[in-house]
């Protein structure tokens, strides 16, 4: 019998958008036959995250770049072991050609800390300030989660 794999998406959210990415992407991974938790960024364990084998960290794009819960998440991975696990990165954001990417900054440092990129980071279209997502969103970002899932079978 194969060991389960396992993914996790942690999340951080102002309007409800990204959570919605969040919960695609976990619906694709799982429908790989791979366990998957989807969880805010303020209720992820840091040190449970040894247990999985691809870590998928996504936010809004704030100010041009990761929002502040999203960065304190990101630095308390320092002290924990992710080398060659596999990760992706993803972000909300609008169309403004100057908006940023928060995904960007997110697969840098995941990259830093030794983690492989499964796919290069991916940005869901938010209308306005507070959305809705751009149609076609959600089942573009379960198609991705189904698509990334593959590189830890």
């Amino acid at each position: 019998m194969t060991e389960t794999r396992k993914a996790i998406v942690i999340y951080d959210t102002q309007f409800g958008n990204t959570e919605k990415v969040a919960r695609s992407l976990a619906s694709g991974i799982k429908e790989q036959g791979v366990q998957a938790d989807c969880v805010n960024v303020g209720a992820a364990d840091v040190d449970e995250l040894g247990r999985y084998d691809l870590l998928v960290v996504g936010g809004p794009t704030i100010a041009f770049g990761v929002s502040k819960p999203v960065k304190d998440f990101l630095g308390k991975l320092e002290g924990i072991e992710l080398r060659g696990k596999m990760a992706f990165a993803f972000d909300t954001k609008s169309r403004f050609i100057f908006s940023g990417s928060a995904a960007k900054g997110i697969e840098g440092k995941l990259k830093a800390l030794g983690m492989s990129i499964a796919k290069p980071y991916s940005s869901a279209i938010v209308k306005g300030t507070k959305g809705p997502l751009e149609e076609g969103t959600e089942e573009t970002f379960k198609r991705i989660g189904a698509e990334i899932s593959r590189f830890i079978q």
